[in-house]
């Protein structure tokens, strides 16, 4: 199974709880980014690492990450 972690970007306030939640440690603040309420989002670096444990959208005081798993074809 491989997992998906999706953040919505225009939602994302930059809190850095994410990162602190992450095991893995492979949630950044994309600095490369902004959104439309001048914040720079949360992303996931390394896709493949990810787990699946979804500590960083239950520690998302907004909702903005969803984690889904999906079967490899």
């Amino acid at each position: 199974m491989m997992n998906i972690v999706r953040f919505r970007d225009e939602r994302c306030k930059s809190c850095g709880l994410c990162i602190k939640a992450c095991p893995k440690g492979i949630i950044e603040i994309n600095q490369e980014n902004l959104n439309d309420k001048g914040y720079r989002p949360a992303h996931i670096v390394d896709q493949d690492a990810c787990t699946g444990c979804a500590s960083c959208a239950l520690m998302c005081p907004d909702g903005v990450i969803s984690v889904y798993r999906e079967e490899e074809q």
